[in-house]
């Protein structure tokens, strides 16, 4: 009988601590480059990329009030789409999704240590560092699930304290009503639309709070109420954040700084002290976006394993009795990352995705996938076992609309459809094994 560890704060604190990491501290300058300096555009593409998460989020609280068997997202495969569909995600989340996320976001980390405590910014010592923090993070979860669950509920807090103090200076310092009134003529629909592709990345990882399902108390009601408040609280918390910076430092400063535009702001409020403060501040918030990925990731293998979804799948299902954390599949997941890291190495050195990095590969292919998962709704509406059509038809639809525009957004990388390809491959060799099982 798995223990219940986790409950409704850690599960909203999960999909919070998640999608707000790095991400948003410095998209506000890409974000105003697509826009031309607008801010309206840019508040406009924050609200119509948050139609993913918050819909998305919506849509699948219906499924994930319908069971709380382990697996998140691979169990909403299962039971509304099918096997053959729940061991495609579970490969693309195990070995594409989760490690691409995991790493990007622990390489970011090793990014501002660097720069914290003064050691040359080399790739090499990026990734060394980011490969500690990865390490030591998995260990602590590891050792006590509910040491991860409290790290994940503290970095919460503390990530929102500087993206609040931006957020209030802004509104009390700067003057944006002024700018909405200017940049209201000059809003285009192209801008607003290109501004999309730097959001997504900062608004992603939300699915991963599903893949504790089964570790939350009273899952089948926590984990839709976390899948309903987390995502409408990011996006306000975006949206003022994106609003009171470029009001304080002023759109045309944000634009020449790029990301030493968080850098100043902090300097304006709280002198040269401050940059190094709201530096402690991001490292705390990008840590806790490792953890979340990784609370979900160590999961993901003994999920599979249970289905028979694996290779060797006995030696994946035992779960610690002290700790509660299947270790093998924690282990797994691990070597999935140290892989990622390597391959993401290799990629920067040789600069083979220029403004790119590989949890790019991953994040659009996941939405178009997650599209099965809203139709799945929609069937649950047709069969009548989802009375209210609100429910049943306009949040799913709304949610396949947010796929279908990051889907285009995403298009407009020259190396998206190499990304496509990679991503079916490893859906393909799932489809294969499956095969191979189900004949034997």
């Amino acid at each position: 009988m798995e223990q219940r560890k986790y409950g409704l704060p850690t599960a909203i604190t999960m999909i919070v601590g998640i999608v707000i990491g790095s991400g948003i501290f410095f998209k506000s300058d890409n974000i105003l480059i697509f826009t031309g300096g607008n801010l309206l555009s840019g508040v406009i593409a924050l609200c119509v990329a948050a139609i993913s998460i918050v819909f998305g989020c919506l849509a699948l609280s219906e499924l994930a009030s319908r069971t709380d068997k382990a697996g998140g997202v691979i169990t909403y495969a299962e039971v509304f789409c099918g096997e053959r569909t729940a061991c495609g995600f579970g490969w693309f989340h195990t070995f594409m999704y989760y490690p691409t996320l995991t790493v990007v976001v622990s390489w970011v980390a090793g990014v501002y240590i660097n720069m914290l405590f003064g050691i040359p910014n080399t790739l090499e010592n990026q990734i060394l560092i980011g490969s500690v923090c990865l390490a030591l993070v998995f260990a602590w979860n590891v050792i006590s699930a509910k040491l991860g669950g409290y790290f994940q509920n503290a970095s919460t807090l503390i990530k929102l304290l500087p993206l609040a103090l931006f957020a209030i200076a802004g509104f009390a310092l700067g003057n944006p009503t002024a700018s909405f009134a200017q940049d209201i003529q000059s809003v285009q629909t192209a801008s607003w639309i290109a501004a999309i592709a730097p959001v997504v990345f900062a608004f992603d990882g939300w699915m991963v709070a599903t893949s504790v399902c089964h570790e939350i108390k009273n899952s089948k009601r926590n984990l839709p109420l976390a899948m309903i408040i987390a995502p409408i609280l990011i996006l306000i918390v975006y949206v003022l954040y994106f609003v009171g910076i470029s009001s304080l430092v002023g759109t045309d400063q944000v634009l020449a700084l790029g990301d030493a535009h968080v850098d100043s702001a902090a300097q304006m409020l709280l002198g040269t002290a401050g940059a190094k403060v709201v530096l402690v501040f991001v490292i705390i918030s990008v840590l806790g976006t490792v953890n979340g990925l990784v609370m979900g990731s160590i999961r993901l293998p003994y999920s599979l394993a249970l289905r028979d979804m694996l290779p060797a799948a006995q030696n994946y299902v035992s779960v610690n009795s002290k700790t509660g954390i299947p270790m093998r599949s924690a282990l797994l997941s691990f070597l999935a990352c140290v892989i990622w890291m390597v391959i993401h190495y290799v990629t920067q050195k040789f600069n083979l995705m220029p403004n790119s990095d590989v949890s790019e590969i991953s994040i659009v292919v996941n939405y178009l996938g997650a599209i099965l998962l809203y139709i799945a709704v929609m069937r649950l509406a047709k069969k009548g076992e989802i009375q209210n059509k609100v429910r049943g038809y306009l949040l799913p639809a709304l949610a396949v609309l947010g796929s279908i525009i990051i889907l285009i957004a995403g298009m407009q990388n020259p190396l998206f459809w190499y990304n496509v390809l990679l991503s079916l491959l490893v859906v393909a060799a799932s489809q294969l094994f499956y095969t191979t099982r189900k004949t034997k």
